[in-house]
C-alpha cells in the first residue's frame, strides 16, 4: 500500500460512524475544557492589569530636624485600564499581549490534552481497525500500566530538560519558533507511536519498524504535530492521528511476521 493509499485509507476510516463517535465526545468535552481555561487565564491576566501598588517617601525638614514620611497607595482597576485603555497603542498592545500568551499556552495545553485522550483510545480506535483491514494481524501487545506511566514520565521530564535547554534559542527571531516545538513535538511523538506500537507488535518488532522506518515515522509524527498547533483541530483530529499511525504499523507488523511465520505461530501458541 502506497503512501497515498493509506492516508485515503485512513481518512474514510476516520469519517466511518463508529470512529467518529469515538472522536466527537472527546472533542466536545476538550473544547468545553479548553475555553474555560482559556478565558479563566486571560481574565486572570486583565485582572492583573487593574491594580498597581505605590510607596513612595519623602522627607522635609522642620526646625531644623528631618521627618520622613512614607506614602503607600493601591490603585484599583478602573485606574489603571482607564489609563491604558486611553491611549489606543498601550490598550492595543496590553489586549494583544495577554491573548496571544493565552492562546499560545491554550494551544501547548491540547497538545496534551490530546496525547491523554489518544491513550485511552488507542487501543479500542485498533481494535476497530483490524477487524476492518487485518484480522490476519494479532494484536499481541508489549506495554502494560506500569511501564506505561514510567515511560510517560520519563518522555516528560525529557521534554521540561529540552525546554529549559532551548531556552538562547528562544530570543533568536524564526529559530524561536523551532526551538519551542522541538520539546512538545518530541514528548508528542514518543507517546503517540509508543501508544501505537505498544497495543499491536511485540517490543522486539517495534525495534525493528523504528529502525527501519524512523524517517517515514517521524515524517508523519511531525505532519501530525503541526496540524495539531491549529487550534482545536487536534480534539477533533486526534483519532485520525492513531488511525493514520495505526496503518503504518499494521502493515510493517504484517511483513514481519510474514517473513518470521514460525515466530508468528509462536507468539500466537
Amino acid at each position: 500500500m502506497s503512501e497515498k493509499e493509506i492516508l485515503f485509507q485512513s481518512i474514510k476510516d476516520f469519517l466511518t460512524p463508529k470512529m467518529l463517535k469515538y472522536a466527537l465526545l472527546p472533542f466536545v468535552i476538550s473544547l468545553i475544557v479548553m475555553y474555560i481555561i482559556f478565558f479563566v487565564v486571560a481574565g486572570m491576566g486583565v485582572e492583573q492589569l487593574g491594580t498597581m501598588h505605590i510607596e513612595s517617601s519623602q522627607t522635609t525638614m522642620q526646625e531644623g530636624i528631618p521627618h520622613t514620611e512614607n506614602i503607600e497607595a493601591e490603585l484599583e482597576g478602573s485606574a489603571i485600564i482607564k489609563f491604558l485603555m486611553s491611549y489606543t497603542i498601550t490598550s492595543w498592545l496590553a489586549t494583544f499581549l495577554i491573548y496571544v500568551v493565552g492562546g499560545f499556552l491554550t494551544i501547548y495545553l491540547s497538545v496534551f490534552v490530546a496525547v491523554i485522550i489518544i491513550g485511552f483510545l488507542t487501543p479500542l480506535i485498533l481494535k476497530e481497525l483490524r477487524l476492518r483491514h487485518y484480522t490476519e494481524v494479532d494484536l499481541i501487545g508489549h506495554s502494560n500500566p506500569l511501564s506505561a506511566i514510567f515511560l510517560a514520565v520519563k518522555y516528560f521530564a525529557v521534554m521540561v530538560l529540552l525546554f529549559f535547554l532551548l531556552i538562547p534559542f528562544y530570543f533568536v527571531p524564526l529559530l524561536n519558533i523551532v526551538a519551542i516545538n522541538i520539546p512538545l513535538y518530541y514528548f508528542f511523538h514518543k507517546m503517540l507511536t509508543f501508544d501505537v506500537s505498544s497495543t499491536i507488535c511485540t517490543k522486539d518488532e517495534a525495534k525493528q519498524i523504528a529502525f527501519f522506518n524512523k524517517s517515514n515515522i517521524r515524517l508523519k509524527t511531525l505532519l501530525l504535530y503541526l496540524i495539531s498547533l491549529v487550534p482545536f483541530a487536534i480534539f477533533f483530529g486526534a483519532i485520525f492521528f492513531v488511525i493514520y499511525l495505526g496503518h503504518t504499523y499494521f502493515l510493517e507488523t504484517k511483513k514481519i511476521r510474514a517473513l518470521t511465520p514460525s515466530l508468528s505461530q509462536d507468539l500466537q501458541a
